[in-house]
């Protein structure tokens, strides 16, 4: 009883704002901007481009329900289908590419899911029967399913750890810029074209990621760990020692199972947190603009131009939840913005004029995507095993998408039996479903946050995902592990040493290059939690 207890008291300590330590001669922020090479910064924006693009790709159906339903001459719930179809696939890639990536490097992979992407956009605008569209969406949906794990790995680990929670931040905004865009786009060209000419723009917009990132070399990290597996190899050679026999992809293969072995059960609470923040996300957005049209009698033209307002919130959102987390922390923002969402539903649903819903709308998205912003890629970049960094955060959130792939037809659904009147005309009743489907999701998103694991933990191991460096890759011995490589050969330091993992958690015996702190209280209060075994701020 008493170590259960403990266990409790410890958990609610975790929730704790961030504690500040004064570190003697470490880099501030804008030094270390400042020491980024052009390379590292084209390299981030070819990762935040390709997940944009793969947002523009996605919402290039959602923006224009209405008109699919007048071409294919289908309702709303057969035109969801599609995106059901599209969510569901998803996983199908986030295996694929993610194991490309993993086994073969982050670059070549990338370049042929962006391209392929494009193909199928453009496939997807010249079908001419709606069974035609089913499938070009499909196959789009296993694409699709393989940029988010790939686009992460590129954009983030060629850069200092201390940046990466900051950048991972920023990339995930790319999402809500790749749905403003389609929403321009939207508003802009399809008009005076037709809805097949939003999904030109988006095919072109993914064959420009492809190239950019075809002009960019493979990630540095990824050789660095090639060379240093090639150089082992031919010192075992010369000196008469063991040497592995087995090929990259049977030691792959091997090391995949040990890490499902070992992490079986952040496996699946990783799918249940992606679950309730898919849900969530595609929950608000994907019928929002048939929403507008169908039940508050709006044109196409105010539909569009409301979805450009939300949108503009959740970038805001995700500005304003970055801030915020540098002094709340992490999980902390993320249950407050949670609670936002609940508090701004009546808001986004209820009132009828233009000004009002665009303001709702504004408010939801900000709520939205501020807890999406620092939970993806944040959360599962940190509680991700470090050899399978490309195929765990995308598989994970892939599978989320695919339990929540049928938001848009449950509503679709529900409002075919749940019905209202506009003008003395019966029109299905999307803000009440919206609402309950909402607020249903809001409530167990919060509750898998508060109750998720604080590393370390009895369960769950350490935060390791943004110091990935110093562990071995998915094809080298020991990496389903977990197994900590030595870093530029650097001895381990001797002096009572700390390392800053973006001013989020303090880690004991880094294998990375520490900095000397001032031996103060907080510090050892600090070092007493981590013995005590619970996540420290």
């Amino acid at each position: 009883m008493a170590d259960v207890k403990n266990r409790i008291h410890a958990h609610l300590l975790s929730f704790r704002p961030p504690k500040r330590v004064k570190v003697v001669g470490a880099p501030s922020f804008w030094t270390l901007l400042k020491s980024l090479t052009f390379v590292q910064w084209m390299m981030f924006f070819s990762g935040w481009m390709a997940w944009t693009c793969d947002a523009i790709d996605f919402f290039s159906v959602s923006l224009t329900v209405n008109r699919l339903r007048v071409t294919f001459n289908e309702s709303t719930h057969n035109v969801t289908t599609s995106i059901t179809l599209t969510l569901l696939f998803r996983s199908v890639g986030a295996v694929i590419f993610g194991l490309a990536s993993d086994r073969y490097g982050r670059k070549w992979p990338l370049v042929l899911n962006m391209f392929l992407i494009c193909g199928l956009q453009i496939g997807s605008s010249f079908t001419q029967t709606f069974s035609q569209f089913l499938a070009c969406r499909s196959l789009f949906g296993i694409t699709m399913g393989g940029v988010w794990g790939m686009a992460a790995a590129t954009a983030l680990e060629n850069l200092p750890a201390e940046l990466r929670g900051l950048a991972s931040g920023v990339l995930q905004q790319g999402y809500a810029v790749g749905y403003l865009i389609a929403a321009v786009v939207n508003l802009s060209v399809v008009p005076k074209h037709s809805w097949r000419s939003l999904f030109w723009v988006a095919a072109g917009l993914s064959a420009f990621a492809g190239l950019l990132r075809a002009t960019l070399p493979e990630s540095e990290v990824f050789r660095r760990r090639q060379m240093q597996k090639r150089d082992a190899q031919d010192f075992a050679e010369a000196n008469g020692a063991p040497v592995e026999t087995r090929t990259k992809t049977q030691i792959f293969i091997h090391e995949t199972v040990e890490m499902l072995k070992r992490h079986w059960l952040l496996c699946i609470y990783a799918v249940l947190l992606m679950t309730g923040f898919n849900f969530l996300s595609h929950g608000s957005q994907d019928l929002y603009p048939t929403f507008l049209q169908d039940t508050k009698g709006f044109s196409a033209h105010s539909a569009t131009v409301a979805t450009i307002i939300g949108n503009c919130g959740a970038v805001a959102g995700g500005v304003v939840a970055g801030i915020i987390s540098q002094y709340l922390g992490r999980r902390l923002t993320i249950l407050l913005f949670i609670l936002l969402v609940g508090c701004f539903i009546p808001l986004w649903i209820l009132p009828q004029g233009f000004a009002k819903l665009s303001a709702g709308a504004f408010c939801l998205q900000f709520a939205v995507q501020g807890a999406w912003a620092w939970s993806i890629p944040i959360q599962l970049a940190e509680l991700s095993p470090p050899a399978f960094r490309a195929t765990f955060p995308g598989l994970m959130y892939q599978m989320g998408n695919m339990v929540s792939a049928a938001s848009s037809q449950i509503e679709a659904t529900g409002g075919d039996h749940l019905r209202t009147t506009l003008h003395g005309v019966n029109v299905p009743d999307y803000a009440k479903v919206q609402g309950i489907l909402l607020g249903t999701v809001a409530a167990f998103t919060f509750v898998i946050t508060f109750i998720g694991p604080t590393c370390p933990s009895h369960f769950f191991p350490r935060k390791h995902g943004f110091h990935f460096e110093e562990y071995a890759l998915a094809f080298e011995e020991g990496g389903g592990k977990d197994k900590q490589i030595a870093v530029d050969d650097e001895p381990m330091p001797r002096e009572k040493e700390v390392s800053v993992e973006d001013n989020d958690s303090i880690r004991r015996k880094s294998l990375t290059k520490s900095v000397l702190v001032e031996e103060k209280p907080e510090v050892r209060e600090l070092e007493a939690a981590n013995r005590a075994g619970y996540d420290v701020w």
